[in-house]
């Protein structure tokens, strides 16, 4: 007969055990085979030795960045509202700290920051990839978006004095050729300013996509989880 002591082993080992799944439930593999965050205690978990991975206001940090949050509005390709109606976003601390530093030197110049999207949880890159199937130009859930992740952000330049954004020669979500970073049949003022916001935020890590003049991200998208945490969630952490 087991002695008291050795089925209290027992008992600590098969709760053990039972964490372990639950904790590995709580993100499951979807129908592509990728881990996604979907709940907010994996998230808390997750971020509790990711640290600098964790989704944190933008406009707390940079308080003098400006939004154009046009996903969060029918004025965008879909024409539906995707995001609830918001005045900020979020992104990774990680892009955050890197896009304080792009916003700081652009200040010297009397120039800023204008943001038409940052995080976007998974289920709303599914949604795009249903109409824009198409991945110059949106992303295939089949390996998430660096969006999905908090490490991708769309951007433009605006200044400080006029409150006027510059001409990047298209609108946001422009899906054509004239929107590469290639395209060079443009007058010089366009070519400049795209230069400009290039190479600013190239300096300060991050990386363009050849297709779209407005999104950058940071490298090593990998190492960072994939999201589907919603904003209200976000809002109720924080």
């Amino acid at each position: 007969m087991n002695s008291p002591k050795i089925k209290a082993k027992y008992v600590l080992f098969f709760l053990l055990i039972m964490q372990f799944v639950q904790a590995q439930d709580s993100t499951k593999l979807n129908q592509y085979g990728l881990w996604v965050v979907n709940n907010t205690s994996t998230y808390k978990n997750y971020i509790a030795t990711h640290y600098n991975h964790q989704l944190v206001d933008i406009k707390q940090y940079i308080p003098t960045i400006q939004f154009n949050l046009q996903y969060a509005t029918k004025n965008n390709f879909t024409h539906t509202a995707l995001y609830p109606s918001i005045n900020t976003t979020f992104a990774s601390k990680q892009l955050v700290m890197q896009l304080q530093k792009v916003q700081n030197k652009l200040a010297e110049a009397g120039l800023g920051l204008l943001i038409f999207d940052a995080y976007r949880p998974y289920n709303i890159t599914q949604k795009m990839w249903q109409i824009i199937p198409d991945d110059r130009y949106a992303a295939n859930p089949t390996y998430g978006s660096g969006h999905n992740r908090g490490i991708a952000v769309d951007v433009t330049i605006i200044s400080l004095t006029t409150n006027k954004v510059l001409n990047m020669g298209t609108a946001f979500d422009n899906f054509s050729d004239t929107a590469h970073h290639s395209f060079t049949q443009l007058p010089s003022t366009i070519l400049n300013n795209r230069s400009l916001l290039k190479t600013t935020m190239e300096q300060f890590g991050f990386t363009a996509l050849a297709t779209e003049w407005w999104h950058y991200s940071l490298p090593n998208a990998k190492q960072y989880a994939l999201l589907n945490i919603s904003f209200s969630q976000l809002k109720k952490i924080h």
